[in-house]
C-alpha cells in the first residue's frame, strides 16, 4: 500500500516516515511540507534518520494525494480539515492524528468522510484506546459518589490543552456516567473555587521537558482511590497505530472511523438488509 506523509519534517512526521519505510506491507508514496519549509528538497529517508531513499520532500500536496492510497497527518486542526477535503476530492484515504479539533472542524471532517475512509483519533496507541474502554466501564460501574479527575502531562512544545487524549478520556468517563462532558467538565481551577461540585469531571494539565505523553484517570471515593494510567515513552507507538490505520483503510467504504474500529475493540451493528 502506498502511504504518504503530510507534515513530513515535524517530530511525528519524521517518525511516521520511518515507520512506513520499515513496514513490510507499506511503500512510501512521498512526503510534503508547507511552502518555504527548510526541509523541502531533503531526502525523506534522511529526514527519517535512515539511508537515502531517493525521494525528496515537496510542497505539492495534490500530487501526493494522487500518488498515494492513504496519507497520514499529524498537524494543526485547520490544516488537517483542509487536507481531508482535498484527499476526498482525490479519492485518497486519510489518517488524522491531529488533536484540538472543535465541533465545526469535526463536522467538516465528517463531511469529507462521506467520500473516502478517514480514521481520526486523538491518540493512536493501542494502550490508550484500551484505556478509553476501561475508563467508560469503570465510570459506569462505580458509585456516582466517586469523583473523576484526569491528569495529563506532555512536552513543552505541545500547543493545545487539555490534550486531545485527555478530552477523549473525559468523554469516555462521561459516557459511563450517561452525561455530556460539556456539562460536567471543569478545565480550570484558580483562586477560591468553593467545594468540588458533585458529578464534575476535572482536568489538570502539566507541560515540561520532553515528556511524550502521560495520562492518569483518578476515581476518588471515600476511603479508596482507583487510578488508571498510561505512560508513553516513545512516540513510535503513535506511528505504529497510524500506519496500521492506513493499511486498515484498504477496501473500506467511506466513513469517519476511529482506532476502536481499526483495533476491533468495538463491534459495529450489522447493516439492516
Amino acid at each position: 500500500m502506498r502511504i504518504g506523509i503530510v507534515g513530513c519534517a515535524g517530530r511525528m512526521g519524521r517518525t511516521n516516515l520511518r515507520e512506513v519505510l520499515e513496514t513490510t506491507d507499506a511503500e512510501l508514496a512521498g512526503g510534503v511540507e508547507r511552502p518555504g519549509h527548510p526541509a523541502l528538497g531533503q531526502d525523506l529517508g534522511v529526514l527519517a534518520g535512515l539511508d537515502p531513499v531517493g525521494v525528496p520532500a515537496t510542497d505539492d500536496l495534490d500530487a501526493l494525494l494522487a500518488a498515494a492510497d492513504a496519507v497520514i497527518e499529524f498537524s494543526t486542526p485547520e490544516a488537517s480539515v483542509a487536507t481531508a477535503a482535498r484527499a476526498a476530492a482525490k479519492g485518497c484515504a486519510h489518517v488524522v492524528g491531529t488533536t484540538g479539533l472543535d465541533r465545526e472542524q469535526t463536522q467538516a471532517l465528517a463531511r469529507s468522510a462521506e467520500r473516502v475512509p478517514i480514521v481520526w483519533a486523538p491518540n493512536m496507541s493501542q494502550g490508550v484506546n484500551l484505556l478509553l474502554g476501561l475508563v467508560e466501564r469503570v465510570a459506569r460501574a462505580l458509585d456516582p459518589a466517586f469523583d473523576i479527575e484526569i491528569l495529563e502531562m506532555h512536552h513543552r512544545h505541545k500547543v493545545d490543552a487539555p490534550s486531545g487524549t485527555a478530552l477523549a478520556l473525559g468523554r469516555a468517563a462521561a459516557r459511563g456516567r450517561s452525561v455530556a462532558l460539556e456539562d460536567a467538565a471543569v478545565r480550570v481551577r484558580d483562586g477560591i473555587t468553593g467545594p468540588r461540585q458533585a458529578g464534575s469531571i476535572g482536568f489538570a494539565t502539566l507541560r515540561g521537558g520532553d515528556v511524550v505523553g502521560e495520562h492518569r484517570v483518578i476515581f476518588a471515593g471515600a476511603g479508596e482511590r482507583l487510578e488508571l494510567t498510561h505512560v508513553a515513552t516513545d512516540r513510535r507507538i503513535y506511528a505504529r497505530g497510524a500506519v496500521r490505520a492506513a493499511l486498515w483503510t484498504a477496501g473500506r467504504p467511506p466513513g469517519l472511523y476511529g482506532m476502536d474500529d481499526v483495533l476491533g475493540i468495538v463491534e459495529r451493528p450489522a447493516a439492516t438488509p
